[in-house]
């Protein structure tokens, strides 16, 4: 089986930023705790996705994405002042334990988005948040193995998306769950 749209993909990895004798090991992967996710719905970068493609079990790779094709170059414009009140906790504290310098921040936009920020500074009446990637203007650098591909069931493109998991495809639909005893996921009822 090779990997391809809707294969549900194990794989083994270790992730270096840095150039030559400079490269720095920022993230590595296990047998006992490898990556799982579903190839072709957008949970990985495209062009790691695109070095996958086509690979089987037992298959090495070993290639390096260039920053403007990862997270971006880094910008210091991505910095901004937030309001310290949105900070403070109920009882009119600044919670020192969250909120340091260096501390990485998880944060939810207007809109709903959940993100990480970095705090930069905390000032008297504002936090200074970093809000490039971590590794924004690093090229990086992939060294792994292939370890499993499935089909993907329902179920785990529902999950991988953030769906409910239970297997109907749509928790917004008349999915008949109800008529089958329900999913209990919550959402289809």
């Amino acid at each position: 089986m090779k990997i391809e749209k809707n294969k549900i993909v194990t794989t083994t990895y270790k992730l270096y930023v840095g150039e030559g004798n400079e490269r720095e090991l920022m993230e590595e992967t296990s047998s006992e705790n490898p990556l799982i996710f579903a190839f072709g719905i957008n949970m990985m970068l495209p062009k790691f996705e695109e070095q996958l493609e086509g690979l089987s079990v037992g298959d090495t790779y070993n290639f390096t994405i260039p920053c403007a094709d990862a997270y971006g170059e880094y910008d210091e414009e991505n910095f901004r002042d937030l309001p310290m009140d949105i900070f403070v906790g109920e009882d009119g504290k600044l919670d020192e334990q969250i909120i340091f310098k260096g501390n990485v921040v998880p944060l939810i936009t207007s809109d709903g988005q959940h993100i990480n920020a970095q705090v930069v500074e905390v000032k008297s009446d504002a936090i200074t948040m970093d809000f490039n990637h971590p590794l924004a203007g690093e090229d990086l650098h992939f060294e792994g193995e292939i370890v499993a591909i499935r089909e993907a069931t329902e179920a785990d493109l529902a999950a991988m998306r953030g769906g409910c998991g239970c297997g109907c495809g749509d928790c917004d639909s008349d999915c008949g769950c109800e008529e089958q005893g329900g999913c209990n996921c919550g959402h289809c009822h």
